[in-house]
């Protein structure tokens, strides 16, 4: 279900105290088997998956003025789809601490790539006894990989 922050708060906020929410975020720009596997993982650390999608313009300053490939709205609509996200809420920050404050998830959940300590709001789910876990990745792919791969294919087509 995607939904606004506020319209998140009111279905989390009764159900906080049953049910272990996790929480991820990312562009999912051009989604793929390594984010199907990552959201599966992150999904099997608690009860409900909220995930936080980067809004275009936030895609825009972080990964470039080309990007996001795929606009919010459809990204939304994936990764909804997808049957461990319960929840998607979109935001226009650079990174997801503000909704990590307002949400106070139980596991906040990034891949291994990330040190503990570099994890946006790590410290803030660790102050109150949240958990951090970090997901080794399985598949070799990412959308920046992805795109270049298809620009090269372009590029040689005629040779």
């Amino acid at each position: 279900m995607v939904l606004s922050l506020e319209e998140l708060l009111g279905v989390l906020e009764p159900i906080r105290h049953e049910k272990s929410i996790v929480f991820t975020n990312g562009c999912f720009d051009i989604l793929h088997a390594g984010h199907a596997y990552y959201l599966k993982k992150a999904k099997e650390l608690g009860d409900l998956l909220v995930v936080g999608l980067n809004s275009d313009e936030s895609v825009r300053r972080i990964k470039g003025q080309k990007r996001p490939i795929i606009p919010q709205s459809a990204r939304a609509y994936l990764l909804d789809s997808l049957k461990p996200v319960d929840f998607v809420v979109i935001f226009e920050e650079d990174t997801p601490e503000d909704l990590i404050k307002a949400i106070r998830p139980h596991v906040l959940v990034k891949g291994a790539d990330w040190e503990i300590e570099n994890i946006v709001g790590a410290d803030f789910v660790l102050s109150y006894g949240g958990r951090v876990e970090r997901i080794e990745f399985e598949f070799n792919l990412s959308t920046s990989n992805i795109i270049g791969r298809i620009l090269e294919l372009y590029n040689n087509r005629d040779k």
